[in-house]
């Protein structure tokens, strides 16, 4: 006969759920944390909750907050003149680890897909277009990951702003097709930013 926990076996089944994880995975998490103490576990479990309950979306960039306005749309020695649009919140902190881009960010919330039924009503343009109206933005940098959809929705942000004259940029192509901003190595990033090309030319 088989000995099980019903507790463990709802742990490895909640940490499967994890990308990532699979159920092997899960069970060697499951195992660590039995070994864990107490006050170790329960120091884990509350920051996961607090991940959850108290960090927020910034209302200016879409970014992630710990409440209001994030610390990079409030730091006043950014450069206010260049915003980076990217598809997801972990990419713009995968760029922001670089250091090499000092502007402003624009999180878009995914990217045009007709077949995932992702329309640009779907997604954060309306706020970039106020944004753009508010003045003091001459460029933007799409920092889309190299797919089909990346590249579709980054001319339809190209058309979409071409009568504000804001010049519309986008990463150089040291990232392989196919590949994610979020797995890309931090020196391969610096330099598609730093070698930036205008849309359409």
């Amino acid at each position: 006969m088989a000995v099980s926990s019903r507790y463990l076996d709802a742990a490895v089944r909640e940490l499967s759920r994890l990308p990532g994880i699979g159920p092997k995975s899960a069970s060697r998490v499951a195992f660590h944390l039995l070994k864990m103490s107490p006050s170790d576990v329960r120091r884990l479990a509350e920051t996961i909750v607090d991940l959850k309950e108290k960090i927020s979306t910034c209302p200016v960039c879409g970014g992630i907050s710990d409440g209001g306005n994030c610390s990079i749309c409030e730091d006043p020695d950014r450069e206010r003149k260049v915003l980076c649009v990217v598809e997801e919140q972990k990419d713009l902190l995968t760029i922001e680890k670089t250091g090499v881009f000092r502007g402003r960010y624009h999180v878009l919330g995914g990217v045009i897909s007709p077949l995932d039924g992702v329309g640009p009503e779907d997604l954060s343009f309306g706020k970039l277009v106020e944004r753009l109206r508010a003045g003091g933005i001459l460029e933007i940098l799409v920092a889309f990951n190299p797919t089909v959809e990346g590249d579709a929705t980054a001319l339809y942000l190209s058309r979409l702003v071409k009568e504000s004259g804001v010049k519309v940029m986008r990463m150089a192509r040291g990232l392989p097709v196919g590949a994610e901003i979020e797995y890309a190595d931090s020196a391969t990033l610096a330099t598609s930013i730093s070698d930036r090309v205008e849309i359409g030319q």
